[in-house]
């Protein structure tokens, strides 16, 4: 009777889905199951074609004073995987392979756990996810954002062997792809897989939660590490390669004077300028391509917006314009390439409101403003061409001790003129927080291109005025990692979080730059090939307050900002 019950349920709802272009619906329990085995196969073979980049960061858990668990120690790789034939990992330093490996085999007692088996968990089963290995039982129906799916618990056949895996599946019911799988392959190690959609029949692998238990003999079987794993940079090279080559170029009705060819001669100052552009339009393009830089998007305006309120404020006139982009790592660092201003999206995740935004903008800017320039190397094309794995080792925007102490006390003067010099008291107690967690996270706090946050900065007095009806619970200092931005997987596009503040209902629930479950509004898009040209789903906030404030519940009213230059 049950299994008719179902039957019934799966034809109902399938019967409901949008026809033009979707597999029939499953008339049968086990006709579904067959589609979801065999687009589980086509998932696995679509995947061969490409190499994304793959962040891995875990968090070593203790026991923290609050009677929760709190990070102690952390671990970081980032690499480019490899899935023609399964899954291997092209490190981007040729030390963090081993750094992470050490790192596992402390977590689970000696046992070899390498990088690349948290890329694995991008499949159910690279083993084979078959009827002949595992047990399907249908739980409900259930949505995940706007996409509507059938939900199982799937369990290994008794024979399947060992290393199965165990737990549940959330299937699109349109074309029956695995959208989420969440279990585990043993006892100790457990994950909640997520993929998105990027177009017709393609869900890519976009980010992993990871958690581990020890493996001693306590029944508790006590948390260990948490960890968060990120892929993105599935259309590297291409977006941008197809878009230029099928733009349609219309000729003027009058010649175009090309200032280029006009024949004048230039000043050795206007060369040399011109050198400094050709460098940092370089290692832009190419941290681009690389797949580190995520192209200009709203992200970048908001940046731009605070870094303009600082400019104005000051009465700097600053030629050429200051641009900012986002570094797609999770490390917290920022850095200046030329007259662009490089922040993490790590960073920007765990800033708590606008003013911790513009404090960190404003030691860039001074930077810009002091004249600390780009190596000029990089107007050598050839200085550009180096394998991923050099990645790291070849780049380095790092500035001296002396370029850094000028530039905070110069960002200091730039705060003090600015509209976020009233506003300065989360800033300062932010890179507090920072400093008191530094031992704790090391990894994150390490910068691989630029500039660690400097958490000892007296960017504001201690005695600074905060505003009224602050408390223990209600303050938030610094998010937990992922606060601000999501990103794109297919084209790396970033885009800013639409979530409302959450008031703390104690002080574990805020979470300063820790690792936190993924949580996925599922949707549907248009075709890989038409996405690239499409507008984003949603449009850069007009608004000169640039970041939502979090630090309180509710929001206090962000002060008028300075008017932008015209």
């Amino acid at each position: 009777m049950r299994n008719f019950v179902i039957v019934l349920a799966l034809f109902a709802w399938g019967a409901m889905a949008p026809q033009a272009g979707a597999q029939q619906p499953a008339a049968t329990l086990d006709q579904a199951i067959d589609h979801i085995v065999a687009q589980e196969q086509a998932e696995m073979q679509m995947l061969r074609d490409y190499s994304p980049l793959v962040e891995t960061y875990i968090q070593h858990l203790q026991p923290g004073k609050d009677g929760g668990l709190a990070p102690n120690g952390d671990t970081y790789f980032l690499g480019r995987a490899q899935l023609q034939k399964g899954v291997s990992l092209v490190p981007f330093t040729d030390d963090e392979k081993g750094t992470v490996k050490k790192s596992m085999n402390k977590i689970f007692g000696g046992a070899d756990f390498p990088p690349q088996d948290f890329l694995q968990m991008i499949y159910v089963d690279l083993n084979g996810f078959d009827r002949q290995h595992y047990n399907f039982d249908f739980v409900r129906r259930e949505f995940l954002g706007d996409i509507r799916c059938l939900v199982f618990d799937v369990t290994p056949q008794p024979k399947a062997g060992k290393n199965r895996f165990a737990g549940r599946i959330w299937v699109e019911d349109e074309s029956f792809y695995v959208v989420r799988f969440n279990g585990g392959s043993g006892q100790t190690f457990h994950f909640d897989s997520w993929r998105v959609n990027s177009g017709k029949d393609q869900w890519l692998p976009a980010v992993i939660y990871t958690e581990a238990n020890d493996t001693g003999k306590d029944v508790s079987r006590r948390l260990v590490y948490k960890g968060q794993t990120r892929l993105w940079g599935y259309n590297l090279g291409r977006t941008r390669q197809a878009e230029e080559l099928s733009k349609v170029l219309v000729e003027a009705e009058a010649p175009v004077n090309d200032q280029a060819q006009s024949g004048k001669d230039v000043s050795p100052t206007e060369a040399q300028q011109e050198w400094n552009s050709q460098a940092e339009v370089n290692v832009l393009d190419r941290m681009e391509r690389v797949g580190l830089l995520a192209p200009r998007g709203e992200v970048d305006k908001v940046l731009e917006t605070v870094i303009n309120n600082l400019e104005v404020t000051n009465d700097l006139d600053i030629e050429p314009a200051i641009r900012s982009r986002v570094l797609m790592t999770s490390t917290l660092e920022a850095f200046t390439v030329g007259h662009t201003i490089v922040m993490s999206r790590g960073l920007i995740d765990v800033l708590p409101d606008e003013a911790s935004l513009a404090a960190m903008l404003a030691r860039e800017l001074s930077h810009i403003v002091l004249g600390h320039r780009i190596d000029t190397q990089y107007g050598f094309f050839d200085q550009l061409l180096f394998n991923d794995k050099d990645t790291f080792r070849h780049w380095g925007f790092a500035r001296t001790p002396e370029e850094e102490k000028a530039a905070m006390d110069k960002a200091v003067q730039l705060l003090g003129k600015s509209p976020y010099k009233n506003q300065l008291a989360t800033a300062q107690k932010f890179l507090v927080a920072l400093e008191t967690r530094s031992k704790e996270i090391p990894n994150l706090i390490s910068p691989r291109l630029g500039d660690q946050v400097p958490a000892s900065w007296a960017v504001a007095a201690q005695t600074a005025a905060e505003p009224a009806g602050n408390n223990a619970v209600d303050v938030v200092v610094a998010l937990p990692i992922g606060g601000r931005i999501k990103l794109d997987p297919w084209n790396n596009e970033l885009f800013l979080l639409k979530t409302k503040p959450v008031r703390a209902l104690s002080e574990r629930d805020r979470m300063p730059f820790e690792v936190t479950p993924f949580m996925l509004y599922l949707t549907r898009q248009e075709t890989p090939a038409a996405k690239p040209n499409a507008k984003p789903n949603s449009t850069p906030n007009p608004k000169p307050s640039a970041v939502s404030d979090r630090s309180r519940t509710p929001p206090r009213a962000q002060p008028k900002a300075a008017v932008g230059k015209k």
